[in-house]
């Protein structure tokens, strides 16, 4: 993205007081947190084998689609597997013990280029979300199973507000456009979320001190474990004991399956 196509983005979300979710950002703050607002630092490990679930449906021969995807022994086997781009497809989560209060500002969601951006978000209910899109034909997004986000024609350019309602998981699609998929997750305890950078390492900005888990999610789900920390003051660092999102039986299964070249073909 330019320089300039990225200051008007952000310029057009000002105007409309948003809080914008731009492109391949590394961190994402919900709300303007002051300057003292303690971080909880840490990072990712095993994300590369998570696998998206429009992924998983596109290999499958009983839906007659085609792949043209072959292992190269050239390319080392970590990445002859297709994985997630985390900056917007993992959200790093910091719940806390009591219920939070709604995010006051909207968050801007990009649609373009046959995904949005983030493709996983995890808030509070009640927050507002404003989709915009930046592809130069409509879209039409829609709620799966709500009757409240049905779908409906969003322009070149155009935005579409939604606010998230109760506690949940929300899968939105676009009948434009089938393999668009995002998720948003309601939790009333979210208290910051955050995207990881390409390298796994995330920093969530918390406000208040006190007691709060630490939990990634992928497509919709919780991924790897739930990990406690206590907010005192200063930043808290847990990068020492990485998260793991995948197990390691999951893990070694997949090392194998690159081994022998058919980590990508549809069985």
């Amino acid at each position: 993205m330019s320089a300039v196509k990225e200051g008007l983005i952000h310029r057009r979300a000002r105007r409309l007081g948003l809080v914008p979710v731009v492109g391949w950002i590394a961190a994402l703050v919900l709300t303007a947190s002051p300057a003292e607002a303690a971080k909880v630092r840490g990072r990712l490990e095993g994300f590369r084998l998570l696998e998206n679930p429009v992924w998983a449906e596109a290999k499958n021969p009983e839906r007659q689609g085609y792949s043209f995807r072959e292992p190269v022994p050239t390319v080392r086997a970590e990445f002859r597997r297709p994985y997630p781009h985390i900056p917007k497809e993992v959200c790093v989560a910091v719940l806390a013990s009591t219920p939070q209060p709604a995010k006051s500002s909207a968050i801007l969601v990009r649609v373009g280029g046959g995904r949005t951006t983030p493709v996983t978000l995890v808030t509070t209910p009640g927050t507002k979300l404003v989709f915009q899109n930046t592809d130069p034909f409509k879209h039409r997004l829609y709620a799966v199973g709500l009757k409240t986000f049905t779908p409906s024609d969003t322009g070149r350019g155009a935005t579409r507000e939604w606010t998230v309602p109760e506690a949940g998981v929300y899968e939105i699609r676009d009948e434009a456009a089938p393999s668009l998929r995002m998720w948003v997750i309601a939790d009333p305890m979210v208290a910051g979320i955050a995207y990881p950078s390409m390298k796994g390492e995330f920093a969530v900005p918390v406000d208040e001190p006190g007691e709060y888990r630490v939990q990634a999610f992928f497509a919709g789900k919780r991924v790897g474990p739930e990990v406690p920390v206590v907010i005192k003051g200063p930043d808290v660092d847990i990068s020492r004991a990485p998260l793991k999102l995948v197990d390691e039986k999951a893990a070694a299964k997949a090392a194998k399956d690159d081994a022998e070249g058919g980590g990508d073909s549809a069985k």
